[in-house]
Protein backbone atom coordinates (compact mmCIF):
# COMPACT_ATOMS: atom_id res chain seq x y z
CA UNK A 1 0.00 0.00 0.00
CA UNK A 2 2.53 2.05 0.45
CA UNK A 3 4.04 2.08 -2.24
CA UNK A 4 1.50 3.15 -4.19
CA UNK A 5 1.53 6.21 -1.87
CA UNK A 6 4.99 6.95 -3.10
CA UNK A 7 4.18 6.57 -6.51
CA UNK A 8 0.89 8.80 -6.31
CA UNK A 9 3.26 11.45 -4.86
CA UNK A 10 5.37 11.47 -7.97
CA UNK A 11 3.02 11.75 -10.72
CA UNK A 12 1.05 14.33 -8.54
CA UNK A 13 4.29 16.47 -8.13
CA UNK A 14 4.40 16.20 -12.52
CA UNK A 15 0.81 16.98 -12.43
CA UNK A 16 1.45 19.97 -9.91
CA UNK A 17 4.37 21.37 -12.40
CA UNK A 18 2.92 20.65 -15.86
CA UNK A 19 -0.54 21.66 -15.08
CA UNK A 20 -2.05 18.29 -15.92
CA UNK A 21 -5.67 18.37 -13.99
CA UNK A 22 -6.73 14.80 -15.21
CA UNK A 23 -3.76 13.47 -12.90
CA UNK A 24 -4.80 15.50 -9.95
CA UNK A 25 -8.25 14.66 -10.74
CA UNK A 26 -7.56 10.73 -10.37
CA UNK A 27 -5.89 11.56 -7.16
CA UNK A 28 -9.11 12.52 -5.38
CA UNK A 29 -10.96 9.31 -6.06
CA UNK A 30 -7.86 7.16 -4.48
CA UNK A 31 -9.36 5.69 -1.55
CA UNK A 32 -6.76 3.03 -0.79
CA UNK A 33 -5.06 5.08 2.30
CA UNK A 34 -7.84 4.45 5.43
CA UNK A 35 -5.52 4.82 8.02
CA UNK A 36 -2.94 7.35 7.51
CA UNK A 37 -2.69 11.15 7.82
CA UNK A 38 -0.97 13.00 5.39
CA UNK A 39 0.80 16.26 6.59
CA UNK A 40 3.52 18.09 4.75
CA UNK A 41 6.34 19.88 6.08
CA UNK A 42 9.10 21.95 4.28
CA UNK A 43 11.81 19.40 4.82
CA UNK A 44 12.63 16.17 5.93
CA UNK A 45 12.28 16.00 9.75
CA UNK A 46 16.09 15.03 10.19
CA UNK A 47 17.38 11.96 12.10
CA UNK A 48 15.57 13.12 15.42
CA UNK A 49 18.50 12.96 17.90
CA UNK A 50 16.37 13.98 20.87
CA UNK A 51 18.99 15.97 22.50
CA UNK A 52 20.11 18.16 19.86
CA UNK A 53 18.54 20.99 17.10
CA UNK A 54 18.69 21.67 13.78
CA UNK A 55 18.12 19.65 11.29
CA UNK A 56 15.58 17.56 14.05
CA UNK A 57 12.42 18.69 13.42
CA UNK A 58 10.57 19.87 16.90
CA UNK A 59 7.37 19.17 16.26
CA UNK A 60 8.89 15.48 15.21
CA UNK A 61 10.83 15.16 18.05
CA UNK A 62 7.65 15.89 20.40
CA UNK A 63 5.87 12.54 18.77
CA UNK A 64 8.63 10.43 19.14
CA UNK A 65 9.63 11.48 22.81
CA UNK A 66 8.68 12.17 26.33
CA UNK A 67 9.47 14.56 28.76
CA UNK A 68 9.32 14.08 32.73
CA UNK A 69 6.79 16.41 33.26
CA UNK A 70 4.34 18.98 30.47
CA UNK A 71 2.79 21.87 30.19
CA UNK A 72 -1.30 21.82 30.80
CA UNK A 73 -3.60 23.48 28.42
CA UNK A 74 -4.10 26.12 31.38
CA UNK A 75 -0.40 27.25 31.13
CA UNK A 76 0.44 24.93 34.74
CA UNK A 77 3.09 21.86 34.52
CA UNK A 78 1.69 18.56 34.82
CA UNK A 79 2.77 15.03 34.48
CA UNK A 80 4.24 12.93 32.21
CA UNK A 81 6.90 10.78 32.40
CA UNK A 82 6.49 11.35 35.99
CA UNK A 83 4.04 10.83 37.90
CA UNK A 84 4.55 13.45 40.76
CA UNK A 85 7.27 15.19 42.20
CA UNK A 86 8.79 16.59 45.55
CA UNK A 87 10.28 19.98 45.91
CA UNK A 88 12.93 20.86 49.03
CA UNK A 89 12.64 23.96 50.82
CA UNK A 90 15.42 25.26 49.39
CA UNK A 91 14.08 24.88 46.23
CA UNK A 92 17.61 22.79 45.52
CA UNK A 93 16.26 19.42 45.09
CA UNK A 94 13.42 17.82 42.63
CA UNK A 95 12.67 14.41 43.41
CA UNK A 96 10.37 12.59 40.44
CA UNK A 97 8.51 9.40 41.55
CA UNK A 98 8.25 8.06 37.82
CA UNK A 99 5.38 6.27 35.77
CA UNK A 100 5.63 2.53 36.28
CA UNK A 101 5.11 0.25 33.29
CA UNK A 102 6.16 2.22 30.60
CA UNK A 103 8.61 1.07 28.17
CA UNK A 104 10.37 2.32 25.04
CA UNK A 105 8.77 1.44 21.46
CA UNK A 106 11.70 -1.22 21.30
CA UNK A 107 10.21 -2.88 24.52
CA UNK A 108 13.14 -1.36 26.90
CA UNK A 109 11.92 -0.16 30.15
CA UNK A 110 12.03 3.20 31.21
CA UNK A 111 12.89 3.21 34.54
CA UNK A 112 15.26 6.01 36.67
CA UNK A 113 18.61 4.62 35.50
CA UNK A 114 17.43 5.32 31.88
CA UNK A 115 16.65 8.99 33.17
CA UNK A 116 20.23 8.99 34.51
CA UNK A 117 21.66 7.84 31.14
CA UNK A 118 20.04 10.41 29.35
CA UNK A 119 20.66 13.32 31.67
CA UNK A 120 24.58 12.43 31.31
CA UNK A 121 24.29 12.36 27.53
CA UNK A 122 22.71 15.96 27.63
CA UNK A 123 24.82 17.52 30.23
CA UNK A 124 28.59 15.80 28.97
CA UNK A 125 27.00 18.32 26.10
CA UNK A 126 26.01 21.30 28.14
CA UNK A 127 27.34 23.76 25.92
CA UNK A 128 25.24 23.09 23.41
CA UNK A 129 22.39 23.60 25.35
CA UNK A 130 23.99 27.08 27.52
CA UNK A 131 20.91 28.84 26.21
CA UNK A 132 18.39 27.08 28.58
CA UNK A 133 19.07 28.04 32.12
CA UNK A 134 18.56 25.05 33.83
CA UNK A 135 22.04 23.91 32.29
CA UNK A 136 24.51 25.17 34.65
CA UNK A 137 22.12 25.06 38.16
CA UNK A 138 22.06 21.24 37.41
CA UNK A 139 24.69 20.07 39.68
CA UNK A 140 23.84 16.18 40.40
CA UNK A 141 21.68 13.82 38.65
CA UNK A 142 20.98 9.97 40.20
CA UNK A 143 18.82 6.95 40.31
CA UNK A 144 17.72 6.71 43.58
CA UNK A 145 15.85 3.54 42.82
CA UNK A 146 13.80 2.09 39.87
CA UNK A 147 11.52 4.37 39.64
CA UNK A 148 12.56 7.12 41.65
CA UNK A 149 15.32 10.22 40.06
CA UNK A 150 16.79 12.77 41.92
CA UNK A 151 17.99 16.10 40.51
CA UNK A 152 20.24 18.38 42.73
CA UNK A 153 21.20 21.85 41.41
CA UNK A 154 23.73 24.14 42.95
CA UNK A 155 20.79 27.50 43.55
CA UNK A 156 17.57 27.53 43.24
CA UNK A 157 15.98 27.94 40.06
CA UNK A 158 11.97 29.05 39.42
CA UNK A 159 11.89 27.56 36.34
CA UNK A 160 13.30 24.18 36.40
CA UNK A 161 10.27 22.17 35.58
CA UNK A 162 9.09 24.76 33.06
CA UNK A 163 12.56 23.83 31.14
CA UNK A 164 12.16 20.32 31.48
CA UNK A 165 8.66 20.43 29.88
CA UNK A 166 10.61 21.81 26.55
CA UNK A 167 10.28 19.14 23.92
CA UNK A 168 14.17 19.50 23.81
CA UNK A 169 16.71 18.74 25.04
CA UNK A 170 15.26 16.96 28.15
CA UNK A 171 13.73 13.85 26.62
CA UNK A 172 14.59 10.55 27.23
CA UNK A 173 16.05 8.10 24.20
CA UNK A 174 16.47 4.22 24.88
CA UNK A 175 19.33 2.45 26.24
CA UNK A 176 20.06 0.78 23.39
CA UNK A 177 19.78 3.41 20.35
CA UNK A 178 22.35 5.15 22.37
CA UNK A 179 25.53 4.88 20.70
CA UNK A 180 28.80 2.73 22.01
CA UNK A 181 30.57 5.41 24.10
CA UNK A 182 27.31 7.26 25.36
CA UNK A 183 27.89 10.49 23.02
CA UNK A 184 24.05 11.72 21.54
CA UNK A 185 26.15 14.59 20.27
CA UNK A 186 27.89 12.57 17.68
CA UNK A 187 24.44 10.79 16.60
CA UNK A 188 22.41 7.84 17.61
CA UNK A 189 21.78 4.65 16.88
CA UNK A 190 17.95 5.21 16.05
CA UNK A 191 15.21 7.72 16.86
CA UNK A 192 13.48 5.39 19.72
CA UNK A 193 11.01 6.60 22.56
CA UNK A 194 8.66 6.25 24.97
CA UNK A 195 6.23 8.56 22.92
CA UNK A 196 3.12 8.04 20.77
CA UNK A 197 5.04 7.74 17.35
CA UNK A 198 8.22 5.73 15.63
CA UNK A 199 10.18 6.88 12.87
CA UNK A 200 10.23 3.82 10.61
CA UNK A 201 10.80 5.05 7.17
CA UNK A 202 12.93 8.42 5.64
CA UNK A 203 13.26 9.18 1.62
CA UNK A 204 14.84 12.60 1.48
CA UNK A 205 13.30 15.29 0.24
CA UNK A 206 10.34 13.24 -0.42
CA UNK A 207 8.83 11.43 2.71
CA UNK A 208 9.15 10.64 6.73
CA UNK A 209 6.73 7.79 7.79
CA UNK A 210 5.95 7.67 11.20
CA UNK A 211 4.19 4.26 12.59
CA UNK A 212 1.56 4.43 15.84
CA UNK A 213 3.71 3.45 19.24
CA UNK A 214 1.11 0.25 20.54
CA UNK A 215 2.83 -0.10 23.11
CA UNK A 216 2.34 3.79 24.17
CA UNK A 217 1.93 4.23 27.67
CA UNK A 218 -0.90 7.17 26.91
CA UNK A 219 -3.04 4.98 25.03
CA UNK A 220 -3.61 4.14 21.39
CA UNK A 221 -3.20 6.70 18.75
CA UNK A 222 -6.33 7.24 16.12
CA UNK A 223 -4.51 6.60 13.01
CA UNK A 224 -1.94 3.65 12.58
CA UNK A 225 0.47 6.33 10.95
CA UNK A 226 1.66 9.88 10.19
CA UNK A 227 3.03 10.57 6.67
CA UNK A 228 4.80 13.78 6.24
CA UNK A 229 5.81 14.61 2.83
CA UNK A 230 8.56 16.80 2.44
CA UNK A 231 6.95 19.95 0.16
CA UNK A 232 8.57 22.92 0.94
CA UNK A 233 6.82 25.75 -0.69
CA UNK A 234 3.18 27.12 0.65
CA UNK A 235 1.82 27.58 -2.94
CA UNK A 236 2.40 23.62 -3.68
CA UNK A 237 1.29 22.86 -0.12
CA UNK A 238 -2.24 24.34 -1.20
CA UNK A 239 -2.62 22.94 -4.39
CA UNK A 240 -1.86 19.49 -3.06
CA UNK A 241 -4.33 19.71 -0.25
CA UNK A 242 -6.88 20.93 -2.82
CA UNK A 243 -5.95 17.83 -4.78
CA UNK A 244 -6.07 15.22 -1.81
CA UNK A 245 -2.76 14.32 -1.84
CA UNK A 246 -2.16 15.68 1.80
CA UNK A 247 -4.86 15.82 4.75
CA UNK A 248 -4.07 18.51 7.25
CA UNK A 249 -2.21 22.18 7.06
CA UNK A 250 -0.91 22.67 10.59
CA UNK A 251 1.62 25.43 11.79
CA UNK A 252 2.50 28.94 11.24
CA UNK A 253 3.97 29.78 7.53
CA UNK A 254 2.65 26.30 5.86
CA UNK A 255 0.19 28.44 3.65
CA UNK A 256 0.02 32.36 2.55
CA UNK A 257 -2.88 34.16 4.55
CA UNK A 258 -5.27 34.65 1.42
CA UNK A 259 -4.68 30.83 0.56
CA UNK A 260 -5.79 29.99 3.94
CA UNK A 261 -8.82 32.33 4.19
CA UNK A 262 -9.53 30.96 0.87
CA UNK A 263 -9.53 26.95 2.10
CA UNK A 264 -11.25 28.38 4.87
CA UNK A 265 -14.73 29.50 3.13
CA UNK A 266 -14.49 26.04 0.70
CA UNK A 267 -16.84 23.42 0.84
CA UNK A 268 -16.15 20.26 2.98
CA UNK A 269 -13.46 22.49 4.64
CA UNK A 270 -13.00 22.84 8.31
CA UNK A 271 -10.17 25.53 9.49
CA UNK A 272 -9.19 27.36 12.84
CA UNK A 273 -6.99 29.73 14.00
CA UNK A 274 -5.07 29.12 17.96
CA UNK A 275 -4.62 31.61 20.21
CA UNK A 276 -1.36 33.72 20.41
CA UNK A 277 1.50 31.40 20.39
CA UNK A 278 4.51 33.67 20.28
CA UNK A 279 5.64 37.09 19.30
CA UNK A 280 6.72 37.89 15.49
CA UNK A 281 10.03 40.09 16.26
CA UNK A 282 12.46 41.60 13.71
CA UNK A 283 15.73 41.86 15.67
CA UNK A 284 18.02 44.91 14.92
CA UNK A 285 21.86 44.51 14.77
CA UNK A 286 23.24 46.87 17.66
CA UNK A 287 26.88 45.74 16.59
CA UNK A 288 26.90 46.26 12.93
CA UNK A 289 25.93 48.62 10.05
CA UNK A 290 23.30 51.60 10.57
CA UNK A 291 21.44 49.73 13.06
CA UNK A 292 24.88 50.23 15.30
CA UNK A 293 22.95 54.06 16.08
CA UNK A 294 20.00 53.76 18.54
CA UNK A 295 18.75 56.47 16.03
CA UNK A 296 18.51 54.39 13.18
CA UNK A 297 16.89 51.41 15.80
CA UNK A 298 14.15 54.13 16.74
CA UNK A 299 13.54 55.02 13.53
CA UNK A 300 12.79 51.88 12.18
CA UNK A 301 10.18 51.50 15.05
CA UNK A 302 8.37 54.52 13.67
CA UNK A 303 8.21 54.13 10.42
CA UNK A 304 6.64 50.36 10.54
CA UNK A 305 2.88 50.76 10.03
CA UNK A 306 2.09 47.48 11.89
CA UNK A 307 -2.03 47.60 11.25
CA UNK A 308 -1.25 48.10 7.41
CA UNK A 309 1.24 44.66 8.19
CA UNK A 310 -2.10 43.06 10.37
CA UNK A 311 -4.52 44.21 7.70
CA UNK A 312 -2.60 43.47 4.31
CA UNK A 313 -0.56 40.66 4.98
CA UNK A 314 -2.22 38.62 7.62
CA UNK A 315 -5.82 39.86 6.36
CA UNK A 316 -6.28 40.16 9.97
CA UNK A 317 -5.66 36.78 11.23
CA UNK A 318 -3.21 38.02 13.86
CA UNK A 319 -2.63 40.41 16.56
CA UNK A 320 -0.50 43.66 16.09
CA UNK A 321 1.88 43.62 18.75
CA UNK A 322 4.06 46.61 20.38
CA UNK A 323 6.32 44.77 22.90
CA UNK A 324 8.57 42.09 22.52
CA UNK A 325 6.59 39.91 24.53
CA UNK A 326 3.06 39.69 25.16
CA UNK A 327 1.72 41.55 28.28
CA UNK A 328 -0.99 38.72 28.84
CA UNK A 329 2.88 36.88 29.77
CA UNK A 330 3.69 36.13 33.46
CA UNK A 331 5.91 39.32 34.52
CA UNK A 332 5.52 41.09 30.90
CA UNK A 333 2.99 43.55 31.75
CA UNK A 334 5.34 46.36 32.61
CA UNK A 335 3.82 49.52 31.79
CA UNK A 336 6.01 50.52 28.94
CA UNK A 337 4.35 53.36 26.66
CA UNK A 338 4.49 52.00 22.66
CA UNK A 339 6.28 53.07 19.37
CA UNK A 340 3.34 55.31 17.65
CA UNK A 341 3.43 54.59 13.67
CA UNK A 342 4.63 58.53 12.50
CA UNK A 343 6.91 58.83 9.42
CA UNK A 344 7.67 62.61 10.69
CA UNK A 345 8.69 61.59 13.64
CA UNK A 346 11.12 58.98 12.36
CA UNK A 347 12.22 61.36 9.52
CA UNK A 348 13.62 63.94 12.46
CA UNK A 349 14.95 60.88 13.94
CA UNK A 350 17.41 60.32 11.13
CA UNK A 351 17.81 63.95 9.96
CA UNK A 352 19.11 64.49 13.75
CA UNK A 353 21.34 61.65 13.44
CA UNK A 354 22.74 62.93 10.16
CA UNK A 355 21.50 60.22 7.82
CA UNK A 356 20.80 63.14 5.27
CA UNK A 357 18.46 62.83 1.87
CA UNK A 358 20.09 64.22 -1.27
CA UNK A 359 18.16 66.37 -3.43
CA UNK A 360 16.29 63.94 -6.28
CA UNK A 361 17.85 60.76 -4.26
CA UNK A 362 15.15 58.44 -2.59
CA UNK A 363 18.05 56.60 -0.33
CA UNK A 364 19.32 58.72 2.64
CA UNK A 365 23.15 59.36 3.20
CA UNK A 366 26.03 59.46 5.65
CA UNK A 367 29.49 60.55 4.76
CA UNK A 368 28.60 59.36 1.07
CA UNK A 369 26.97 55.63 2.58
CA UNK A 370 23.73 54.83 1.61
CA UNK A 371 21.10 53.96 4.71
CA UNK A 372 21.48 50.44 3.36
CA UNK A 373 20.20 47.53 6.06
CA UNK A 374 20.62 43.42 5.17
CA UNK A 375 16.76 42.40 6.05
CA UNK A 376 16.91 38.65 6.21
CA UNK A 377 14.50 36.37 6.28
CA UNK A 378 13.45 32.31 5.79
CA UNK A 379 13.12 32.36 1.70
CA UNK A 380 9.95 29.46 1.75
CA UNK A 381 8.23 30.73 4.43
CA UNK A 382 5.41 32.68 3.44
CA UNK A 383 4.66 34.95 6.02
CA UNK A 384 8.18 36.31 6.53
CA UNK A 385 8.53 36.96 2.90
CA UNK A 386 5.21 39.31 2.81
CA UNK A 387 5.84 41.27 5.81
CA UNK A 388 9.55 41.73 4.77
CA UNK A 389 7.88 43.56 1.38
CA UNK A 390 5.99 45.18 3.19
CA UNK A 391 8.61 46.75 5.25
CA UNK A 392 10.59 47.23 2.67
CA UNK A 393 8.25 49.78 0.67
CA UNK A 394 7.38 51.42 4.47
CA UNK A 395 10.86 51.81 5.07
CA UNK A 396 11.58 53.79 1.33
CA UNK A 397 8.73 56.13 2.26
CA UNK A 398 11.37 57.72 4.72
CA UNK A 399 14.47 57.05 2.58
CA UNK A 400 15.44 53.70 4.64
CA UNK A 401 16.71 50.75 2.29
CA UNK A 402 15.69 47.41 3.20
CA UNK A 403 18.20 44.35 1.04
CA UNK A 404 16.23 41.46 1.18
CA UNK A 405 17.59 38.12 1.92
CA UNK A 406 15.84 35.35 1.35
CA UNK A 407 17.79 32.15 2.87
CA UNK A 408 17.35 28.67 3.62
CA UNK A 409 16.42 28.34 6.92
CA UNK A 410 19.86 26.58 8.04
CA UNK A 411 21.79 29.54 6.48
CA UNK A 412 19.05 31.85 8.00
CA UNK A 413 20.13 30.37 11.67
CA UNK A 414 23.54 30.11 11.12
CA UNK A 415 23.45 34.09 10.09
CA UNK A 416 21.25 34.66 13.25
CA UNK A 417 24.19 32.88 16.04
CA UNK A 418 26.67 34.53 13.72
CA UNK A 419 25.39 37.96 13.95
CA UNK A 420 25.45 37.89 9.85
CA UNK A 421 22.73 41.07 9.48
CA UNK A 422 21.11 43.90 10.15
CA UNK A 423 17.24 42.91 10.41
CA UNK A 424 16.42 39.09 11.12
CA UNK A 425 13.43 37.95 12.36
CA UNK A 426 13.75 36.55 15.64
CA UNK A 427 9.88 34.92 16.82
CA UNK A 428 9.44 34.37 20.69
CA UNK A 429 8.80 30.76 21.24
CA UNK A 430 5.83 30.83 22.97
CA UNK A 431 4.86 28.90 26.03
CA UNK A 432 6.27 27.04 28.01
CA UNK A 433 9.52 29.31 26.73
CA UNK A 434 8.05 33.00 28.15
CA UNK A 435 9.70 34.41 29.56
CA UNK A 436 11.73 32.56 30.99
CA UNK A 437 13.97 30.46 28.19
CA UNK A 438 13.45 33.34 25.59
CA UNK A 439 15.75 35.59 28.16
CA UNK A 440 17.93 32.99 29.14
CA UNK A 441 18.67 32.75 25.50
CA UNK A 442 20.00 36.02 25.10
CA UNK A 443 22.80 35.29 27.10
CA UNK A 444 24.84 33.18 24.79
CA UNK A 445 24.84 33.54 20.56
CA UNK A 446 22.53 30.69 20.15
CA UNK A 447 19.99 32.85 18.53
CA UNK A 448 19.66 35.87 17.18
CA UNK A 449 19.16 38.11 20.18
CA UNK A 450 22.59 37.67 22.19
CA UNK A 451 24.10 38.70 18.59
CA UNK A 452 21.10 41.44 18.20
CA UNK A 453 22.14 43.02 21.62
CA UNK A 454 25.96 42.88 21.78
CA UNK A 455 26.57 45.87 20.67
CA UNK A 456 24.52 47.62 23.46
CA UNK A 457 26.38 49.92 26.25
CA UNK A 458 24.66 48.12 29.03
CA UNK A 459 24.99 44.97 27.99
CA UNK A 460 26.83 42.92 30.70
CA UNK A 461 25.06 44.88 33.12
CA UNK A 462 21.66 43.22 31.30
CA UNK A 463 23.23 40.02 31.31
CA UNK A 464 23.69 40.06 35.13
CA UNK A 465 20.23 40.70 35.44
CA UNK A 466 19.34 38.15 33.19
CA UNK A 467 21.21 35.96 35.41
CA UNK A 468 19.60 37.27 38.98
CA UNK A 469 16.12 36.85 37.82
CA UNK A 470 16.20 32.92 37.57
CA UNK A 471 17.94 32.60 41.20
CA UNK A 472 15.73 34.81 43.07
CA UNK A 473 13.03 33.14 45.17
CA UNK A 474 11.54 36.44 45.78
CA UNK A 475 8.44 37.13 43.54
CA UNK A 476 8.44 41.24 43.64
CA UNK A 477 12.36 41.59 43.22
CA UNK A 478 11.86 38.64 40.29
CA UNK A 479 9.14 40.90 38.86
CA UNK A 480 11.38 44.19 39.06
CA UNK A 481 14.36 42.22 37.51
CA UNK A 482 12.09 41.30 34.84
CA UNK A 483 10.92 45.10 34.20
CA UNK A 484 14.47 45.90 34.08
CA UNK A 485 14.95 43.66 31.00
CA UNK A 486 12.46 44.28 29.56
CA UNK A 487 11.81 47.95 30.01
CA UNK A 488 15.77 48.19 28.85
CA UNK A 489 15.41 46.35 25.36
CA UNK A 490 12.17 48.25 24.65
CA UNK A 491 13.84 51.14 25.18
CA UNK A 492 17.21 50.42 23.04
CA UNK A 493 14.52 49.45 20.18
CA UNK A 494 16.62 46.15 19.70
CA UNK A 495 13.49 44.54 18.53
CA UNK A 496 10.50 45.19 16.20
CA UNK A 497 7.44 43.64 17.32
CA UNK A 498 5.14 43.01 14.44
CA UNK A 499 2.05 40.45 15.33
CA UNK A 500 1.45 37.86 18.63
CA UNK A 501 1.63 34.96 16.15
CA UNK A 502 -1.32 32.34 15.79
CA UNK A 503 -1.22 29.34 14.08
CA UNK A 504 -3.39 27.83 11.16
CA UNK A 505 -5.33 24.40 11.09
CA UNK A 506 -6.67 23.24 7.99
CA UNK A 507 -8.49 19.81 6.77
CA UNK A 508 -11.81 18.45 5.73
CA UNK A 509 -14.01 18.02 7.97
CA UNK A 510 -16.04 14.74 6.46
CA UNK A 511 -11.87 12.91 6.37
CA UNK A 512 -10.71 13.67 10.10
CA UNK A 513 -12.35 14.08 13.38
CA UNK A 514 -11.28 16.03 16.56
CA UNK A 515 -8.41 18.35 15.06
CA UNK A 516 -7.20 20.32 17.84
CA UNK A 517 -4.43 22.73 18.88
CA UNK A 518 -1.46 21.38 21.08
CA UNK A 519 -0.17 23.50 23.77
CA UNK A 520 2.63 24.59 22.14
CA UNK A 521 3.62 25.28 18.71
CA UNK A 522 5.80 22.39 18.47
CA UNK A 523 3.04 19.51 19.80
CA UNK A 524 0.78 18.72 17.04
CA UNK A 525 -1.82 15.89 18.45
CA UNK A 526 -2.10 13.53 15.76
CA UNK A 527 -2.73 10.89 18.22
CA UNK A 528 -6.45 12.11 19.32
CA UNK A 529 -7.54 13.02 15.81
CA UNK A 530 -10.14 10.23 14.60
CA UNK A 531 -10.70 8.85 10.21
CA UNK A 532 -13.47 8.25 8.91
Amino acid sequence: MFTQKKLFGFILTVALVMGLGALVSCKKQDTSRKDTIVYSYMSNVGPLNPHMYSPNQMFAQAMVYDTLVKLNDDGSIGGSLAESWDISADGKVYTFHLRSGVTFSDGEPFNAAAVEQNFKAIMGNAGRHAWLGITDKIEKYEAVSTLEFRLTLNAAYYPCLDDLALPRPFTFLSPKAFPLDGDTSKGIKAAIGTGAWKLVETALGEYDLFERNDTYWGGKAGPAEVLVKVIPDPVTRALAFESGDIDIIYGQGQVNYDTFNRLKNSDGVEAKISGPRGTVNVALNSAKGPTQEIAVRRAIQHLSNKPEIVKGVTLGTQIKADFYFSPTVPYCNVGLEPYAYNRETAAVLLDEADWKLPAGKKIREKNGAPLEIDFCFVGNNAAQKAIAEVLQGQALAVGVSLKLLGEEEDSFYRRQKEGDFGMIFSDTWGPPYEPHAMVSSMLLPSHADYMAQIGLPMKNELDSTIRKVFVTTNVDERAALYKNIISTLHEQAVYLPIYHMTMFEVHRSKELKNVRFGTTKSDIPFAAIGLE
